[in-house]
C-alpha cells in the first residue's frame, strides 16, 4: 500500500501532491488547448481547472494512495475542432505539459542541491522522474493514450488497419515491460540532471 510509506517517510506526501499537481496539470492543457482549437466540451465540464476532484475523480485519488496508480480524462468532441491538426495540438498538450513539468523540477531539485543536508533537491528529483514517466507514457501509441491520437494523426491508415487484438497485445507488452520505460526515464532525467546541476555548479554553495 503506497500510503503505507507515505507513513514510514512523512516527506512523500509532497511527491503525491507533486503527482497530482501534474497529472492535473497535464489534464488542464488537454481542456485549454482543445477550447483554443474550437472544443468546449472541456470547458463546460469544468476541466479548466487544476481541481483534482474534478480532473481525476475521487476513485483515481484513491488508487495514488493505494497502489501509487492515478489517471485522469478530459471529455473532447473532435467533431467541434476548426482544423485537421486540431486532434493532434490536443493530443500533445498534455504530455508537453509534463515536460515542461519534469524540467522545471528537475533544475529546482538542482538548485536545491546547494543547499546542505537537504532533502527537497531528491523530492523534488522524484517529482521530475514521474513528469518524465507521464510524458513518455501517454506518447505509447496504445488506445486510450494521447500516443494513439499522434499515430492517427501521421499514419491513419496504418491506424485504422489495428485491430482490437493487437490493441490489447500492446497493453500486455506495456504491463509486461513497465520497467523499462521507468529506465528510459530514469536515463532521460540523469542525463539532464547532470547537465543542469553542472550549470549550478559554477556558484559557491550556500
Amino acid at each position: 500500500m503506497y500510503l503505507a510509506r507515505v507513513f514510514d517517510n512523512p516527506l512523500l506526501v509532497f511527491v503525491l501532491a507533486g503527482i497530482v499537481f501534474s497529472i492535473c496539470c497535464h489534464e488542464y492543457m488537454h481542456a485549454r488547448v482543445a477550447l483554443a482549437e474550437g472544443d468546449s466540451t472541456a470547458a463546460r465540464a469544468g476541466h479548466l481547472t487544476l481541481n483534482p476532484l474534478r480532473q481525476m475523480g475521487p476513485f483515481s485519488l484513491l488508487m495514488l494512495a493505494v497502489a501509487g496508480l492515478a489517471w485522469g480524462a478530459v471529455p473532447v468532441d473532435p467533431r467541434n475542432f476548426r482544423r485537421p491538426s486540431s486532434a493532434l495540438r490536443v493530443a500533445l498538450a498534455g504530455p508537453l505539459a509534463n515536460l515542461a513539468l519534469w524540467f522545471l523540477f528537475l533544475a529546482v531539485s538542482c538548485f536545491a542541491g546547494l543547499f546542505p543536508d537537504s532533502p527537497v533537491g531528491d523530492l523534488l528529483f522524484q517529482i521530475a522522474l514521474t513528469n518524465a514517466v507521464l510524458f513518455l507514457f501517454n506518447l505509447l501509441p496504445v488506445p486510450g493514450l494521447d500516443g494513439s491520437t499522434v499515430l492517427r494523426h501521421f499514419f491513419p491508415s496504418f491506424s485504422d488497419r489495428l485491430s482490437p487484438g493487437f490493441s490489447l497485445i500492446l497493453l500486455i507488452l506495456l504491463f509486461r515491460y513497465s520497467s523499462f520505460l521507468f529506465d528510459a526515464a530514469a536515463v532521460m532525467s540523469y542525463a539532464a540532471a547532470n547537465l543542469v546541476c553542472s550549470f549550478f555548479s559554477l556558484f559557491p554553495p550556500l
